[in-house]
């Protein structure tokens, strides 16, 4: 039975205008790059709704930047399904696989004939370091590196079979989720740079922290039902019932607890954050910088929160499959040539 849980997120929730339309791309772009096929697969996808996801996070998008936004999303869900299965019982073979997209990332093109994943993740890079500032691209490509050479100690999880302590958790969840580049997206979707004396300021680095940790735990009580039936260990839930060996209502009650007391801090920090402006000497332009960053940053929470407790991604059950056959709809990413598969 699927768990159902309140978060109090007490951020904006906003939805951008151009949704209908970001819809009709959005599935235009999925299925010209091979992402997702015919019949029930598109209907699957579809039911998951990735462009609402978009809508809700970056509110303020429109046109190619919503598209943008939306494309990256459903490459995300997409490239993560890819490890229900084999691939993601396979540590060695999952870092050689995402060697490859962490090549884009630093330069590479795929080859000709390349899968839809490289190919779809190429097209998405090119998109969004496009008039970017250096110093977005560089920390971006880092978030890129992360997220794909986390998959390969998320199969490790998976093999070892038992949940690891909170910290290893953390360092895990942290890269397969995502949310550090979902943040940065935000700050290209709302066409802000931050100075780097105030990003890099110990209440906004612990604010993007917080509003990497917020949305992932969410996410992993809402996802416990599908992620547990797959043979995933690194879930909070999993994680806080094996190391403090309480019941399944305890842990979830005490992930609960771990969201709303990071909301407080996160809270407490964005109350300092105009004095630290002030002490920094920010122009005006830089403050509203700042500003517009710590609400892009509220206002992901809200809209991701508000997103998965709709999908039917989470929200329905007959795609909660067992771990002894693909989770995917399609396989879209092959293994590296010449490397068994």
């Amino acid at each position: 039975m699927r768990v159902i849980v309140e978060f109090d997120l007490p951020f904006p929730l906003v939805l951008s205008p151009d949704l209908d339309g970001a819809r009709r791309r959005n599935l235009q772009w999925v299925q010209r790059l091979g992402l997702v096929g015919e019949g029930g697969s598109l209907e699957w996808y579809t039911s998951w709704d990735m462009p609402r996801l978009a809508a809700y996070g970056f509110p303020h998008a429109t046109g190619p930047v919503l598209d943008l936004c939306a494309d990256t999303m459903g490459f995300f869900f997409v490239f993560d399904d890819q490890f229900d299965g084999p691939l993601g019982q396979n540590p060695a073979r999952a870092a050689a696989v995402c060697q490859q997209l962490i090549d884009i990332v630093h330069g590479a093109t795929p080859a000709a004939g390349a899968d839809a994943c490289s190919v779809a993740f190429a097209d998405l890079w090119a998109r969004s370091t496009e008039g970017a500032h250096p110093g977005w691209v560089a920390r971006t490509a880092h978030e890129w590196e992360y997220y794909f050479a986390t998959q390969a100690h998320e199969a490790i999880g998976r093999l070892r079979g038992t949940p690891g302590d909170m910290e290893s958790y953390l360092q895990v969840r942290r890269g397969t989720a995502g949310t550090a580049l979902t943040i940065s997206l935000a700050e290209r979707a709302a066409g802000i740079h931050i100075p780097a004396a105030a990003f890099h300021s110990p209440q906004l680095r612990l604010m993007r922290e917080i509003a990497v940790d917020i949305p992932m735990m969410c996410n992993d009580v809402y996802s416990l039902e599908k992620e547990e039936a797959r043979g995933d260990v690194d879930n909070l839930v999993l994680v806080i019932e094996h190391s403090r060996s309480c019941t399944r209502e305890e842990a979830i009650a005490h992930a609960r607890r771990e969201v709303h007391q990071r909301v407080e801090q996160f809270q407490e920090h964005a109350s300092q954050v105009p004095g630290l402006c002030a002490q920094l000497g920010l122009g005006g332009r830089e403050v509203a910088a700042v500003r517009t960053y710590v609400e892009v940053m509220g206002t992901w929470m809200s809209g991701y929160h508000a997103w998965q407790t709709q999908t039917h991604r989470y929200t329905t059950a007959p795609h909660i499959l067992p771990n002894t056959g693909p989770g995917y709809f399609e396989q879209v990413l092959r293994a590296w040539p010449g490397r068994p598969a």
